[in-house]
């Protein structure tokens, strides 16, 4: 499979050609992320990729997509705790610096970091780590993705 679905991942996702698509949540898509130096790493799409922001959905959609944040945060969290002893807790954003989507971030994060990342943002990681061919999305992150999909379905309102 190419890349292309990169291109328009809302778009891809809605059509069934997204890979990263763990699940179909109210107002989105729960996708497992492009790079995974925290294994669990996770990502809310909104559902309409003309959304940029929170505030453009109607409240109704608005708290759907919370709701699904949340959802997709404790999924993740379960998930985390079951694969990894030293899971510590998740962090949730939702930023809208680079995409111009809604979509918020999910990150677990663990006991086994660096000393000088793990109680900061991840963004504060060095930028090789999120190049580095390790840690990119593939069929090595099975067990993640089939965990995070079954604590999904329990988690099902």
């Amino acid at each position: 499979m190419t890349d292309d679905w990169r291109k328009d991942r809302i778009g891809s996702a809605l059509r069934g050609e997204n890979p990263a698509v763990l699940r179909r949540l109210e107002a989105g898509f729960a996708v497992l992320g492009d790079v995974q130096f925290l294994p669990g790493y996770s990502v809310l799409l909104v559902d309409d990729p003309a959304v940029q922001r929170l505030s453009g959905l109607p409240r109704r959609k608005r708290l759907a997509f919370l709701s699904d944040m949340d959802r997709l945060g404790e999924a993740v969290e379960h998930a985390c705790q079951r694969l990894d002893p030293d899971f510590l807790r998740v962090n949730l954003e939702i930023l809208g610096n680079t995409d111009p989507f809604l979509h918020a971030h999910v990150w677990p994060r663990f006991a086994w970091e660096p000393e000088d990342v793990v109680s900061r943002p991840v963004w504060l990681y060095p930028r090789d780590r999120w190049a580095d061919e390790r840690f990119a999305l593939g069929p090595r992150h099975n067990a993640v993705r089939a965990a995070i999909g079954e604590e999904l379905d329990r988690l099902a309102p």
